[in-house]
C-alpha cells in the first residue's frame, strides 16, 4: 500500500484558503454599506436642492433685471462683483486685494476701444476687478503706463491727461458718465459729465465716487468705491492714455466697454442679498448651497464645504464611557486602530476647496439643471483627498429656467461610519490573518530552507569550469522538492559518469590507436626501403603523409590532458615578463620569417609570478593562430601595458575577421573557424583552448575580438599583479 502523497502545492493551497475569506468579507461589507449610504445621501441632497428651488420659483425680483436676463455673457465686459470679506482701505496700494488678485482680469490689445494708432504693450495695459462689501461696490485698477501724465493744476480741461472714464445707468435707467482725472496722486473724486455725449465737460464733482490714485514705477494704481444705489447693473470702465505733454493727444482708450455708448455698456453682477437672506438659515443644514443664474454665475451661497460631511458628528462618537477605560479599549486605541488605519483611509481633516472664491460654476449636473432636469454629480477635490457630491435643481420663472440651486456635501461622514464598522470587523479579520500568516510563515520557512540547501549542494557539486567535484545528498521527503533533490542526484551521477568517459576518451583513443599507427608506419618505412616503380612509390608516399598527420592528431588530442596534468604538478616561480616576451619574439622572427613582429613593453615593473614555460606555450598557441590567419609580410604587434588590476597584453594581427556569432566560442575546446580546404595541418580547435587554460592558471582572463577598424583580430590577455 503506497503512502499518501501530501504535495507542496496542496499544502500551500490548503493554508492559503483561509486568506480568501479576508478580501471577500472586506469587499462585500465595504461596498454594500458604502453604496447604500451614498445612494441615500444623494437622494437627500436632491431633495434639499428641490426644497430650496421651490422657495425661489416665480420670484423674478430676486434676479437682476439686466445681467440675469442676458442671452450671452461677455468675459471682461460683463463683470462679477466678488464678495469681499472686509472693507477695502482706499490707499492705492492694493494690499487689501491680495487674497483676490487671482480673480483680476487682464486687459490688453483686445480691449482697445476705437484704436487711434499702433499699439505697443508697454504703452498701456492693466488688471481690473470689482468687489462688493455691504452696500458699496469697490473697484481696483493696476495700470501699466510708460508715461503717466496728470492734469495740470490750473487746467479746466479734465480729458487732456491720463484719466478713468466711468459710464453707468442709475436706478432710473438714466445714462451717467464720470471722469476721474487728478492733478496729483492722492485722494480723488469723480466729475459728473454733462448729458451731451460729444462733450467731456464736467458738470459737478461727484463725491459719492471716492478713491485713491498712486503712481508706481511702471504706471499707477487706483482704488475706487461708490454706493450700489447709484447704479443699476449696466456699467463700463475705460482707461484713457495721454503721453505727449505738448499736444495732449489721446494715445489709447482701453476698457471693459465703450463708455460713450449706452448700448455697448457691459453689466456687473452683484450677489443678491435677498437670495442670501433666504439661504442664511441653510448654514445649519450641514451642506453648502449655491444659487446660480442661467450663465452659471453665482448669485448667492451659504455654508462651508469643509464642514459639510453629510452625517451629524454626534452619530460618530462613542457614547459608552465605561469602555473607554477598559483594558481592551486601551489595546484597541494604542495597538489595533493604528494598525487598521494603515489600510483604511481617514476622511481628511482639511482639503483644498477649489470653489472657495468661485464666481461661476461648471459641471454636468448644473448644465442638466439649467436644461430643466435635476441632476447629481460626484467629483474629487483638486488635491484628491475628498469626494464631493453635488445635486442641482432648476429654478423656474414663467416656465423658463432662470437659474439653479446647487447643494454640495462630502462623503467624509459616510467614510467615517464605514471605518467605525470595519474597525469591529477587523478584529476578527486580524485573528484569521495572524493564524494564517503564522502557518504560511512556518511552511515558507521550511520550503525556503530546503530550496537553499538544495541550491548550495548543487553549486558546491560543480566548479567554475563545469567539472563535477561533489555529490548531492538525496532527500527522503515525499513532495516536489524531495523529488527535485532525488532527480538532481540522479542527473548529477549520470553526468559525472559521462564526463569521466569524455575526459578519458582522448587518452584511451590515443593509446589504442598508437600501436596500429606504429605498425602501419613501420610497414611503410620497410616498403620505402625496397625498390619500387615510381607509380607504387607515389602511393606509399601518400600513405606515409597520411599516417604522419594521424600521429599529429593523436598528439594534439592528448595535449590538453597532459597540459592539465602538467599544471597540477608545476611549481610557480618569479620571472621577468619583458625578457620572456622579447625572447619569444626573437624565436618567432626566425620561425615565421614571412611575418613582421613588433613588441612594445610599457610597464613600471615586469616581474611576474608563474610558470615561464607554460606562459611561453600560451604565447606559442596565440602566435601560431595569428600567423595562420594573417597575410604574408604583414605585421603582428605585441604590446604590454599596466592597468588598474595588473598587466594587459594585446596581440594583434592584420587579416581575416572573426564571425560575429563565434567570437565568444573560439576559446572553447574543439571549436575552429578555419576553412575546410586548408588541409596542410590537422586542427582540432585546441590551440586557443590551451591558451585559455594557461591564462586561467596565471589568474588571468583572455578575450578575442575584431579590431575596431575591421582590419584584423586582437587577442587581449589581462593578468593581476
Amino acid at each position: 500500500m503506497s503512502r499518501l502523497r501530501f504535495g507542496l502545492r496542496l499544502k500551500l493551497l490548503f493554508f492559503s484558503s483561509f486568506l480568501l475569506t479576508i478580501p471577500w468579507l472586506g469587499y462585500q461589507y465595504v461596498w454594500e454599506m458604502e453604496t447604500y449610504l451614498r445612494i441615500g445621501q444623494e437622494q437627500t441632497m436632491v431633495g434639499t436642492a428641490r426644497a430650496v428651488a421651490t422657495a425661489l420659483h416665480e420670484r423674478p425680483a430676486l434676479f437682476d433685471s439686466q445681467s440675469g436676463y442676458l442671452t450671452d455673457v461677455r468675459p471682461g465686459t460683463d463683470l462679477y462683483a466678488h464678495k469681499i470679506a472686509y472693507p477695502i482701505q482706499l490707499d492705492g496700494k492694493l494690499d487689501d486685494w491680495q487674497d483676490y488678485r487671482h480673480l483680476a482680469i487682464a486687459y490688453g490689445q483686445q480691449n482697445l476701444i476705437d484704436p487711434i494708432q499702433d499699439y505697443q504693450l508697454d504703452s498701456l495695459h492693466f488688471k481690473h476687478m470689482v468687489g462688493q462689501y455691504d452696500r458699496f461696490l469697490y473697484a481696483m485698477f493696476d495700470v501699466t503706463d510708460n508715461n503717466v501724465l496728470l492734469r495740470p493744476s490750473n487746467s479746466l480741461r479734465i480729458d487732456k491727461n491720463d484719466h478713468l472714464q466711468i459710464a453707468m445707468t442709475d436706478k432710473n435707467a438714466l445714462f451717467q458718465r464720470y471722469i476721474i482725472a487728478p492733478s496729483q496722486p492722492g485722494w480723488v473724486n469723480a466729475y459728473l459729465l454733462k448729458d451731451d455725449l460729444d462733450s467731456l465737460q464736467p458738470e459737478r464733482l461727484e463725491t459719492k465716487i471716492q478713491g485713491q490714485w498712486r503712481n508706481t514705477s511702471s504706471g499707477y494704481q487706483l482704488e475706487l468705491r461708490f454706493p450700489l444705489a447709484m447704479m443699476s447693473s449696466k456699467i463700463a470702465f475705460a482707461i484713457v492714455d495721454v503721453d505727449d505733454s505738448q499736444t495732449r493727444a489721446v494715445e489709447h482708450i482701453m476698457g471693459t466697454a465703450n463708455p460713450s455708448q449706452l448700448d455697448s455698456l457691459g453689466t456687473v453682477l452683484v450677489p443678491s442679498p435677498e437670495i442670501e437672506k433666504i439661504l442664511k438659515g441653510l448654514k445649519y443644514s450641514n451642506a453648502r448651497v449655491w444659487v446660480v443664474d442661467k450663465h452659471m454665475r453665482v448669485l448667492a451661497r451659504s455654508g462651508n464645504i469643509q464642514r459639510a460631511s453629510g452625517v451629524q458628528s454626534g452619530l460618530l462618537s462613542n457614547t459608552d464611557p465605561n469602555q473607554q477605560s477598559s483594558w481592551w479599549k486601551y489595546i484597541e486605541n494604542n495597538w489595533l486602530l493604528p494598525l487598521y488605519y494603515q489600510i483604511l483611509t481617514k476622511p481628511p481633516a482639511d482639503f483644498v476647496d477649489d470653489l472657495r472664491d468661485a464666481f461661476a460654476l461648471q459641471g454636468q449636473d448644473i448644465s442638466q439643471a439649467l436644461n430643466g432636469t435635476p441632476s447629481s454629480l460626484w467629483r474629487l477635490s483638486s488635491d484628491n483627498k475628498a469626494v464631493i457630491m453635488s445635486a442641482a435643481h432648476p429654478i423656474y420663472i414663467d416656465e423658463t429656467v432662470m437659474g439653479a440651486v446647487v447643494v454640495e456635501q462630502t462623503t467624509n461622514g459616510i467614510r467615517t461610519l464605514r471605518n467605525k464598522a470595519l474597525e469591529q470587523q477587523f478584529h476578527y479579520i486580524l485573528l484569521v490573518i495572524l493564524i494564517s500568516t503564522l502557518a504560511l510563515f512556518l511552511i515558507a520557512s521550511r520550503i525556503s530552507w530546503r530550496i537553499r540547501k538544495l541550491r548550495n549542494e548543487t553549486e558546491s557539486a560543480i566548479d567554475q569550469q563545469g567539472k563535477i567535484i561533489g555529490n548531492i545528498i538525496p532527500s527522503t521527503t515525499r513532495d516536489e522538492i524531495g523529488d527535485l533533490s532525488r532527480t538532481f542526484t540522479h542527473v548529477l551521477s549520470r553526468l559525472s559518469q559521462y564526463n569521466t568517459y569524455l575526459e578519458n576518451m582522448s587518452s584511451r583513443l590515443s593509446h589504442e590507436l598508437r600501436t596500429p599507427v606504429a605498425i602501419v608506419n613501420s610497414s611503410l618505412d620497410i616498403l620505402l626501403l625496397e625498390e619500387q616503380n615510381p607509380e607504387k612509390k607515389q602511393y606509399v608516399d601518400r600513405a606515409k603523409q597520411g599516417i604522419t598527420r594521424l600521429s599529429k592528431i593523436l598528439s594534439n588530442m592528448s595535449e590538453a590532458t597532459r597540459l592539465e596534468q602538467a599544471i597540477e604538478n608545476n611549481d610557480r616561480e618569479t620571472f621577468d615578463l619583458d625578457e620572456l616576451l622579447k625572447g619569444c619574439v626573437a624565436g618567432y622572427r626566425l620561425a615565421y620569417a614571412s611575418r613582421k613582429f613588433d613588441v612594445q613593453v610599457s610597464v613600471s615593473n615586469s616581474t611576474f609570478h608563474g610558470a615561464p614555460e607554460l606562459f611561453a606555450q600560451m604565447l606559442d598557441k596565440i602566435i601560431a593562430n595569428a600567423v595562420e590567419f594573417s597575410e604574408d609580410n604583414s605585421a603582428i604587434n605585441l604590446q604590454m601595458v599596466n592597468s588598474d588590476q595588473g598587466y594587459v597584453l594585446t596581440i594583434a594581427n592584420q587579416g581575416n575577421l572573426l564571425p560575429e556569432n563565434m567570437q565568444h566560442q573560439l576559446l572553447d575546446s574543439m571549436v575552429s573557424v578555419r576553412k575546410q580546404q586548408n588541409t596542410e595541418q590537422p586542427h582540432l580547435g585546441l590551440g586557443l583552448y590551451i591558451a585559455k587554460i594557461i591564462a586561467q592558471y596565471h589568474q588571468g582572463d583572455i578575450r578575442i575580438d575584431n579590431l575596431k577598424d575591421k582590419s584584423g583580430v586582437v587577442v587581449t590577455l589581462m593578468f593581476k599583479d
